[in-house]
């Protein structure tokens, strides 16, 4: 998928939301798009895991994990599920880890950063509702396009 985000913008005034610069990629894709799945979670990835087991179908995963800089919510086994599963992405307002071998992944992987501790596995959180951060409400089903100027939201595809 050809795009940039900054076209995309230019092109769709007033349809689509920028998220607020935050984001470092971390991913072998360093462009991604397609529809989105939101987990709201606070340093506990049981539920990031669960649903990268399940086929993503090219959808992005957004996950709200209350900007936490205290553990990582996705290694280099959570994102092998995701490429295996066929997830275009996952943006994580929260840190990551094993940022080494994701860099050499098929998926996009957009984080605040990196941290070497993991996170607990108790399975709290909530799936597939509205999260905000950013400046941006995340809607399931809503598009995100997600490049190295930044990630965009949309109500619906725009390619």
């Amino acid at each position: 998928m050809e795009f940039q985000t900054t076209d995309l913008c230019d092109a769709n005034e007033g349809k689509v939301r920028a998220v607020a610069p935050m984001f470092r990629s971390f991913g072998g894709k360093t462009r991604f798009a397609g529809p989105i799945r939101t987990l709201k979670v606070f340093e506990d990835n049981a539920l990031v895991r669960s649903t990268l087991e399940t086929p993503g179908n090219g959808a992005v995963l957004v996950v709200d994990a209350g900007g936490s800089m205290r553990c990582a919510m996705v290694g280099d086994q959570l994102a092998l599920l995701g490429v295996k599963n066929n997830w275009a992405g996952v943006v994580m307002y929260g840190c990551i880890r094993d940022s080494g071998p994701i860099a050499g992944m098929n998926i996009g992987v957009f984080a605040l950063g990196t941290h070497p501790m993991k996170s607990v596995k108790k399975g709290a959180g909530d799936v597939d509702i509205p999260i905000t951060f950013g400046g941006v409400t995340f809607t399931p089903g809503q598009w995100l396009y997600a490049d190295e100027d930044g990630v965009i939201v949309s109500e619906a595809p725009l390619l």
